[in-house]
């Protein structure tokens, strides 16, 4: 069985976030790692990215879904077809990788 590499480093989150922004093609001008006890992440209209800081210790693909949820929020506010959509063009294995994470 192969083992994931965990999101243990914070520089390497915001290094993934700027990628990711890029691709995507939306601004982030700013990303904050703080304790939230309800939530993996959340992101402003403006976007102001707050990742909980659990996730430095989930795997990077767990993680990288969870950066890749919150920037397309900044194409489409809802989780409506749309949302899902662009979920399947970045990653098109987005729905086992949210039931795992809804596992933790």
């Amino acid at each position: 069985m192969k083992t994931e590499k965990l999101s243990q480093n914070p520089t390497d989150i915001k290094v993934s976030v700027k990628r990711w922004a890029d691709r995507i093609g939306v601004d982030v001008p700013e990303i904050h790692l703080r304790t939230m006890s309800k939530k993996w992440a959340s992101i402003s209209t403006k976007g102001r990215l707050t990742l909980n800081t659990d996730l430095l210790n989930l795997p990077e693909t767990l993680t990288e879904f969870v950066i890749v949820h919150e920037l397309v929020h900044l194409l489409v506010p809802n989780h409506g077809k749309l949302f899902k959509g662009y979920m399947s063009a970045y990653l098109p294995d987005w729905e086992q990788r949210q039931k795992r994470l809804k596992l933790l």
